[in-house]
């Protein structure tokens, strides 16, 4: 453990700042899982509301600095991908 007083707020801050990141990534799996399965489903309407919403949060994500700008543009590449390909 720390002694120094600004390496315990660091240690409260990466914390904080961990979690936080934990939270935003996770809601983009979610967000990616439902769009998937509505593909699965051979669901188009469900799975375009589903797509939107998904590319939202990986936007958010992105702009948050939880993901880099290529890594979301991948993400959204192939939900997009995988969307249309229902057609």
């Amino acid at each position: 453990m720390a002694n120094i007083k600004s390496a315990k707020k660091r240690i409260l801050v990466n914390e904080t700042k961990a979690a936080r990141n934990k939270a935003i990534r996770s809601k983009v799996k979610t967000a990616c899982k439902k769009v998937e399965a509505a593909v699965t489903a051979a669901d188009k309407a469900a799975a375009q509301t589903a797509l939107v919403a998904a590319i939202s949060e990986i936007d958010k994500a992105c702009t948050k600095g939880v993901y880099h700008k290529n890594t979301a543009s991948r993400k959204v590449s192939r939900l997009s991908k995988a969307v249309n390909a229902m057609a």
